[in-house]
């Protein structure tokens, strides 16, 4: 989906179309609780319910310093209930950076190597309409240069996923292969290493190679080789379930199509195989500021492979501020303070994870919205 709001990274599952500006009963935003520390961060997830996110939650981490929870309105828009700081959610593209960080374990391993083209891995799979795995590597892959069309993009799986067709829908399952056979029907968008483009269909690929380098599920080794090692309790690979893990709150969405509207519709419930390992992972704030400064303070990663994950390349002209590496982007604030991580949307959930270079301070968000809220300008507050 295509949101209003400003994001650090596209949705994990982006439309073709734009939703416009709505003019949204905002949900009233009560008093700040925050420290005078975070107190711009507060006013910040306050300014994002104003704006019409139904609810707003964070949490910030600070090396030496008590952690800190901030919440504006509310989780579920019928009973009134406020969001809490324990809440999962979808995070979206965040699993991105979980999948990248299982590739580059395993060539730190020597099970296989960026440098692998993905025919090697998966054989035939990316072939027709001028896609030739032969000439991708897993690097392209994770770093978005391949070319590969964003399966997400295709018109057929718009309509069905994305506008009216998604109550139809909302329960389908969806096979990581059927997925990249959806980026088959479509030309590449440019030759592999000649640009640089957000594709959903790269990740999906990271997951088979996974599969096929370990002999198990890609989930199965995020849970093995992070989620457990760290005590992540609250972080899930979902898989095809279509429920929330508890606690949780409600997630909200206008959805788009050809005529999108104003009416805001529960879409908590969904089969986030359609995501599968570009998207599909559940976390909460905590967890995802543990995750982040374990990776970047070398927790999880030798420095040679933590080296290639934050060498990065620019992303178009219209984000000069925006770099990406290998599952893993680089944001520099107006303040010129650079943080690292990703964001991440699905249906009725925008979040965002990022950390300092040092994983030192760190901030975790979510939106239980896709259509308002400024992701953005609560990193800001809290890091300038």
């Amino acid at each position: 989906m295509t949101v209003r709001s400003v994001r650090m990274i596209p949705p994990v599952l982006v439309a073709a179309a734009t939703v416009a500006a709505l003019a949204t009963p905002a949900t009233a935003a009560g008093p700040s609780r925050a420290p005078s520390g975070h107190a711009r961060t507060q006013q910040a997830l306050e300014a994002a319910v104003a704006e019409g996110v139904p609810g707003a939650l964070a949490q910030a981490a600070r090396t030496g310093r008590p952690v800190w929870n901030g919440d504006a309105g509310v989780a579920d828009r019928t009973s009134g209930r406020e969001r809490r700081s324990g809440d999962s959610f979808r995070v979206g593209s965040i699993t991105k950076t979980f999948v990248a960080t299982v590739i580059l374990q395993l060539e730190a391993e020597g099970r296989l190597s960026l440098d692998d083209t993905v025919e090697r891995w998966l054989p035939g799979l990316v072939r027709g309409n001028g896609n030739d795995g032969r000439s991708i590597t897993l690097r392209q892959l994770l770093n978005h240069t391949s070319g590969l069309y964003n399966y997400t993009e295709d018109p057929g799986f718009v309509a069905k996923t994305f506008g009216p067709g998604f109550f139809e829908h909302r329960y389908d399952t969806f096979t990581p292969r059927a997925l990249v056979g959806l980026a088959m029907g479509h030309r590449p968008d440019f030759a592999p290493g000649a640009d640089w483009k957000y594709s959903n269909t790269n990740f999906i690929l990271a997951g088979l190679v996974i599969e096929k380098a370990t002999g198990r599920a890609y989930g199965t080794e995020v849970e093995r080789r992070i989620l457990r090692p760290l005590g992540l309790r609250g972080t899930s690979v979902p898989g095809t379930r279509a429920s929330m893990p508890g606690p949780s709150g409600r997630a909200y969405s206008i959805l788009v199509g050809p005529q999108p509207n104003d009416t805001i519709h529960d879409v908590t419930e969904l089969n986030p195989s359609a995501a599968g390992s570009a998207g599909e992972m559940i976390s909460t704030t905590g967890d995802l500021n543990r995750f982040y400064r374990a990776l970047l303070a070398g927790r999880l990663l030798p420095k040679e492979q933590l080296k290639k994950m934050t060498t990065t390349l620019p992303t178009d002209e219209d984000s000069p501020n925006l770099r990406y590496g290998l599952g893993l982007m680089a944001l520099k604030l107006s303040c010129g303070k650079e943080v690292w991580g990703h964001g991440g949307g699905i249906h009725g959930s925008a979040s965002g994870a990022v950390a300092t270079r040092d994983g030192g301070h760190a901030l975790a968000l979510n939106f239980n919205s896709d259509w308002a809220g400024d992701s953005a300008a609560v990193m800001e507050a809290e890091f300038c």
